[in-house]
């Protein structure tokens, strides 16, 4: 299934530049079904944008563990006396091996896992944490036309791959959802992308480049592909 969200707000307008990353933790909530858990995990917690969304629906927990390898968002992510926050980086395995969690602990994770720098490692990891999961990543189809023109691969996974390692760890389903933010001007992209977190260890493009994509691209949006996650843990060799 393949759902379009178009934003056809101009960037000067935003009052923040994660205007989709926070869409996608808004869908990411409605995927989940129960009211009530003993303990929400949020892997990538960033400012708090999931944990927002859970209290928007409603939905209750006894204990929320913010993990986020930036001191500097935990500092800003919210608190009350159900959070606990804690330095956590999914790319190194012995950081999981010092959480101690219930069984049956929700799993979350929005806008962050497509950074693992080994996936199957670190999905093999946190398929130990709890039973059931909720997971959103941005695929290497986003931005494709600007990695099209400056000749640049995506450093970030494709959807495919993600969905067979996936499915070696969980039972999973899926669905695809596709992203336009449009802009006034080319050069509002471009300062788009530096600030809002998505491009991540991306290339650095020379000057000469940034010329040549903002003459040849051809759109007056950039372009985001989601895939959203319900999983549950399975057995395993």
């Amino acid at each position: 299934m393949n759902v379009v969200q178009e934003f056809s707000r101009f960037a000067d307008q935003y009052d923040s530049y994660n205007v989709v990353q926070r869409d996608v933790a808004k869908k990411l909530v409605l995927q989940i079904e129960k009211e009530r858990y003993n303990t929400v995990v949020d892997i990538g917690c960033g400012s708090g944008t999931l944990y927002k969304e859970l209290k928007k629906n409603n939905l209750n927990f006894n204990q929320f563990i913010a993990l986020d390898f930036s001191p500097e968002m935990l500092s800003i992510h919210p608190n009350n006396k159900k959070i606990k926050k804690k330095c956590f980086d999914f790319n190194n395995i012995n950081d999981f091996e010092l959480l101690t969690l219930p069984e049956d602990t929700l799993v979350l994770s929005s806008s962050a896992l497509q950074w693992s720098t080994n996936l199957d490692k670190t999905l093999k990891a946190i398929s130990q944490m709890g039973l059931e999961f909720h997971f959103s990543f941005f695929t290497s189809n986003t931005f494709s036309t600007l990695h099209q023109i400056a000749n640049i691969k995506s450093p970030i996974y494709s959807q495919p791959y993600l969905i067979e390692r996936l499915s070696k760890y969980y039972t999973i389903k899926y669905v695809e959802a596709s992203y336009q933010l449009k802009f006034e001007k080319i050069r509002q992209m471009f300062q788009y992308i530096k600030r809002s977190g998505v491009s991540g260890g991306e290339k650095q493009l020379s000057y000469k480049e940034i010329k040549k994509v903002m003459s040849e691209y051809p759109f007056d949006y950039l372009e985001f592909e989601v895939l959203f996650i319900e999983a549950k843990r399975k057995s395993y060799k």
